[in-house]
């Protein structure tokens, strides 16, 4: 025997009526992830309980562009539907309380991101913002680090390039050092060779041999009799002795 058809009306025990809101919200919610994955279709849903809490759910937590995108939506059929001058007034009308809710709760979200007015938020909103803090974080240092790795591979770049650099002075250097001291040895053993050229030049001529004239002349002329007179004793006596 199958279930009989429920009449829906309202629940009149409060306490059952909350834990039906809870289930048929959960529901609700599983519903809604559930064809947004399925159909790859956008979902926004927006629940207010009867004590004026706010229960949402985006696909990608972006509900702000889905509402946008209704607005444009909505704007651009009633656009072409032809609205006369009061219905455009009206428009204009439902426009800026959108956008004055829209500026309010932009603020809210704001004020709560910088950590005021928390005490009207309930644990599992608390728990939502902070998700949503951890992610922000996430993302801010996931940037912070790529642009000081991108810094540092441009700092160690750099040093490669001048490390290169300092290598090929330190090389011309080194060549010039080289030059140098070959262009020195090179003078030093030219002027040594010219100094000995030149000292060779400078040597005074050996003495030529000279005639004694005069004075000299004759006294070896004397010595030269005085040798005669000696040597002819003795011939005459070797004379007699034979």
């Amino acid at each position: 025997m199958g279930r009989g058809r429920v009449q829906l009306k309202r629940i009149e025990n409060k306490i059952n009526r909350q834990v039906t809101f809870s289930k048929r919200r959960n529901g609700l919610f599983k519903k809604a992830h559930e064809i947004s994955v399925l159909c790859d279709a956008e979902v926004a849903l927006i629940v207010f309980s009867h004590k004026g809490k706010l229960f949402e759910y985006a696909t990608d937590s972006c509900m702000e562009k889905i509402l946008e995108r209704h607005e444009r939506y909505a704007y651009a059929e009633r656009q072409l539907a032809g609205a006369n001058d009061s219905e455009s007034q009206e428009n204009w009308t439902i426009e800026y309380s959108r956008l004055k809710a829209r500026i309010d709760l932009l603020q809210r979200n704001h004020r709560h991101y910088l950590g005021y007015d928390l005490s009207s938020l309930s644990l599992k909103e608390l728990h939502s913002l902070e998700q949503q803090l951890d992610t922000s974080i996430k993302q801010i240092r996931t940037r912070k680090n790529q642009l000081m790795n991108e810094s540092i591979a441009e700092l160690q770049k750099k040093e490669k390039v001048i490390q290169e650099q300092n290598s090929m002075l330190a090389k011309k250097i080194k060549e010039k050092e080289k030059a140098a001291a070959a262009g020195a040895h090179h003078m030093t053993w030219e002027h040594q060779n010219l100094g000995a050229a030149n000292s060779s030049y400078l040597l005074p001529p050996p003495p030529l041999p000279t005639l004694h004239i005069g004075g000299n002349y004759r006294e070896e002329a004397a010595e030269r009799n005085e040798l005669d007179l000696t040597l002819e004793p003795l011939y005459s006596c070797n004379l007699g002795c034979f």
